[in-house]
């Protein structure tokens, strides 16, 4: 077995952002429960924050593995733009894919078990069952993207699963793993990362459309056009910076809360690049940015929180 073409196929590239939403989501829920027990230790040594980031990295490979098979077995990656895909290769055949992906169910279910467990202990048995559905809903979700007849991936769904995914459940889930409570103003910072991740895969299906379009995967890009796909992209971005303001407007407490905004002149740039753009297979290039800039803001953001 070649694991060098697992680790490729696995895509560590898009691994900053599947855990960005687990950084802010643990910080503020972190900080919620030190404002509750000064003696609490940094979140650096909370295995809850530990174990949260291992499961939501089991979680994005494995749709990786299921994206790039699902792809693959349907001919939609034979003249894709960038990253080159295993299945579609022949590096990796359908059988050993299928493999890696039962492999990778397994390992991370376990991993979420012990996350569960550590959150809730035996006296929240309500909770670990809660958290146990979403866990398997999320394994369903990754592998349904584009695997299957009826993957969502080919109708234009995509967008809400990566919105609700990487943003809701990821934030607020991440949040009530410390808090064992919800509060409305957790869904501000989660639309952030929802947005923020929502106009990552954007990007990477206004890259493709053409090819897409050909193969009948019938993203949200492909449906609306190259250019209501250019506004729609600028809204997500910005709308990711309102919500993040309108939280720590409400929730004032320091200057150290703004840091976030670092995080969007990059983002600045880009969609500058984006407004002039009319080469959709140079914006491959742009998707690195993207995914580094929401990393960044969901550090500078939680960092903000508990300074």
């Amino acid at each position: 077995m070649d694991v060098k073409k697992y680790i490729q196929a696995a895509r560590l590239r898009t691994l900053p952002l599947s855990v960005s939403g687990i950084i802010v989501g643990c910080s503020l829920g972190f900080k919620e429960v030190l404002l509750a027990d000064s003696t609490t230790s940094s979140i650096w040594q909370s295995p809850i924050f530990w174990l949260a980031i291992l499961t939501t990295i089991g979680f994005q490979v494995l749709s990786n593995f299921a994206n790039d098979y699902g792809d693959g077995v349907k001919g939609t990656d034979d003249n894709r733009i960038g990253e080159k895909r295993l299945v579609a290769s022949g590096a990796i055949t359908p059988k050993q894919m299928k493999t890696a992906m039962v492999v990778t169910t397994m390992i991370t279910l376990v991993v979420a078990s012990l996350l569960i467990y550590k959150a809730f202990g035996k006296d929240n048995f309500g909770y670990s069952l809660l958290f146990f559905g979403l866990g398997i809903a999320s394994i369903a979700a990754a592998i349904k993207y584009t695997v299957g007849k009826s993957a969502y991936g080919y109708s234009g769904f995509g967008d809400v699963f990566v919105f609700v995914f990487f943003g809701l459940l990821s934030v607020v889930g991440s949040y009530f793993l410390f808090t064992k409570e919800v509060s409305f103003t957790i869904f501000m910072p989660a639309f952030s990362i929802g947005l923020l991740s929502t106009a990552v895969l954007n990007l990477n299906n206004m890259r493709d459309r053409e090819n897409d379009k050909k193969a009948g995967k019938n993203t949200l890009v492909v449906k609306i056009g190259a250019e209501f796909a250019k506004y729609y992209h600028y809204y997500l971005i910005t709308a990711s910076f309102l919500f993040a303001l309108l939280y720590i407007v409400i929730k004032y407490q320091s200057p150290f809360q703004f840091l976030f905004i670092i995080a969007y002149l990059p983002l600045i740039k880009h969609l500058l690049f984006v407004v002039k753009n009319k080469d959709e297979a140079a914006l491959d290039g742009e998707l690195k940015k993207v995914v580094l800039s929401t990393f960044l803001f969901g550090i500078l953001f939680g960092l903000g929180q508990v300074l």
